[in-house]
């Protein structure tokens, strides 16, 4: 019998994609600002959602005592070897403090030294007790008016009529209904993407990874779709980690000080260089060289150190804590063997992500990005999203606002050939849920068609196994097979709506997947190692002193490229 879904109709003024970090704190931030509607659309629950689910250990992304939010963006420029946006940096980096102290306000516990000040953990960091962060966020977003939650709701596509939005479809993950979200403006805040390559640990344990394996890369997707313009998915990430447990290792190297060896003893470290790409690239080299395996040095340190990482660790990553329960060695009796991870895509540590202008408009009107979605500001981590969900919803408000006061911005005609277009696309979305419902004798299932994926990525376009590396005639090929399971992709089969879900999160890898490879043959230098390792270009030039842009045009990417965004610059969309 066919499977048939219902349609379900819902209004808003401001929708906003995905209920993490961003998220929570824009729809905070409306409701403190205005008496907006707002429609929080949250593919899990938003109490355990997005890349602060397990909790952290450390605010990273904060104005210590004696520091300025310049020195901050001079930091985060130097890690990106100056592929960022200094205006998108600024204005992040000077509401870091102001969000942390609206967190402690919410119940978030921040360590405090001797004299009653935070306790610092370097440069840009402090301690706090983080497991319940995001539990904190969402009661305070749950006690808001006017806020509809949405929990286990699957954003596919937005409604974009002459580069205008209009809303979003979506699926129920548990009842056959697909939502039609009618709203004045939108934000997105779906995170970043894991899964394109494969990873670290296959098979039984392969969603054991850095970044959440839930994030799929479904707002860049619904954005190259609908023709945002994007920038620099070339600069992918790639997190130096705890070998097997793939835990944070800045916890050990900031919190006690460790350096990286190599198998011989030696620091390596200061060799190829301090910035996150770099640290990378210099545990690979070793390993090359028949240096490794590489580690965080870590014996010797003292007991109190033991309980201290210890108990870090249980905060975000219990992996690491229990494996040194299950060696039963303490961090001081062994080092910490480490490695590099699969590469990602995430706007939160690097520059990838949406174009934005100062106040995160896209180049779509009425559509904005915030936090590890947004491009051009990296080293945001969980404060900086926080500010760019604030920014996002600021100025969503002021455009809401601009509108109301303007003569003429809703006449009836026009209203009303809206909504027979929009009629027609739900119908053409309605349409094709139900054929994959419905679809009958697939060849392939979606692990299948994503373990292949996986491992286009892998051997083609820089993966772990080629240690990150790729040349123009691999990236070619990699575009060829990924079109391929594109096509086949089409041919799926889904038994309920979770497992179409499942299908949805494969279409915005691959969609993805071809764009991060465009990009990767777009940059003909390598300026971040391993990050973007071209053998074909294996120097860096001050020719690629420039953004690496991009937008689908009529099926086609093209590439954009721009000039740096300077110091007291603002760059400001001209739609």
């Amino acid at each position: 019998m066919n499977k048939k879904l219902t349609v379900k109709l819902l209004s808003t003024d401001i929708l906003i994609i995905g209920g993490g970090t961003a998220g929570c704190y824009a729809a905070l931030t409306i409701r403190e600002h205005s008496k907006a509607s707002v429609i929080i659309a949250e593919k899990a629950n938003i109490k355990r959602s997005g890349c602060l689910a397990a909790g952290v250990n450390a605010i990273n992304a904060y104005i210590v005592k004696g520091r300025t939010p310049e020195d901050y963006v001079d930091y985060a420029k130097k890690d990106g070897d100056n592929i960022v946006r200094e205006d998108l940096l600024l204005t992040m980096s000077q509401g870091l403090n102001r969000v942390t102290k609206k967190l402690e306000d919410l119940g978030l516990v921040i360590l405090k030294d001797e004299q009653g000040e935070y306790a610092a953990r370097g440069n840009r960091n402090i301690k706090i007790n983080g497991e319940n962060m995001k539990p904190l966020l969402a009661k305070a977003v749950e006690s808001l008016e006017a806020v509809e939650i949405l929990n286990r709701v699957n954003v596919t596509d937005y409604i974009v009529m002459d580069n205008q939005i209009k809303g979003a479809f979506a699926f129920s993950i548990e009842e056959e209904i697909l939502y039609e979200i009618r709203a004045k403006k939108v934000i997105c805040a779906t995170g970043g993407a894991a899964g394109l390559y494969r990873p670290n640990n296959p098979g039984f344990s392969r969603h054991k990874m850095w970044y959440p394996p839930f994030n799929t890369g479904a707002g860049y997707a619904m954005g190259i779709r609908s023709g945002a313009e994007m920038t620099t998915f070339e600069m992918r990430f790639i997190a130096l980690r705890c070998k097997d447990t793939i835990a944070p290792t800045g916890t050990i190297a900031q919190g006690v000080g460790a350096k990286q060896i190599n198998s011989k003893g030696e620091v390596y470290e200061a060799k190829y260089g301090l910035t996150t790409s770099e640290r990378v690239y210099g545990t690979v080299k070793e390993t090359l060289e028949g240096r490794g395996p590489c580690y965080l040095k870590t014996e010797g340190i003292t007991s109190l150190q033991d309980v201290e990482l210890k108990k870090a660790y249980l905060n975000m990553a219990p992996s690491q804590t229990l494996k040194w329960m299950e060696d039963r060695k303490n961090p001081s009796e062994q080092n910490v063997e480490i490695e590099g991870t699969e590469p990602y895509i995430v706007g939160g540590h690097t520059a990838s992500g949406y174009w934005v202008d100062t106040k995160r408009r896209t180049t779509i009107n009425g559509l904005y990005a915030a936090g590890d979605v947004a491009g051009g500001c990296p080293q945001k981590y969980v404060t900086g999203a926080l500010v760019e969900g604030e920014i996002a919803a600021l100025t969503a408000l002021e455009d809401l606002e601009k509108e109301r006061l303007s003569e003429n911005y809703s006449k009836a005609n026009k209203k009303e050939l809206i909504q027979q277009e929009e009629h027609v696309l739900v119908k053409e979305k309605l349409r094709e849920l139900e054929d994959i419902l419905n679809y009958q004798n697939p060849v392939f299932t979606v692990e299948q068609l994503e373990e292949a994926m996986q491992k286009v990525m892998d051997t083609y376009a820089g993966g772990i196994s080629n240690n990150y590396q790729y040349n123009e005639k691999q990236l070619i090929i990699a575009e060829e097979k990924i079109n391929q399971i594109m096509d086949l992709s089409g041919m799926l089969h889904a038994e309920d709506m979770h497992e179409l879900m499942f299908i949805y999160e494969l279409k915005e890898r691959l969609v993805l997947a071809k764009s991060v490879i465009a990009h990767l043959l777009a940059r003909k230098e390598t300026r971040w190692h391993s990050f973007a390792e071209n053998l074909d270009y294996p120097d860096k030039s001050e020719e690629w002193l420039k953004y690496v842009n991009s937008r689908l045009i009529n099926g086609k990417i093209e590439m954009i490229y721009r000039e740096l965004v300077e110091r007291g610059e603002e760059y400001e969309h001209n739609h």
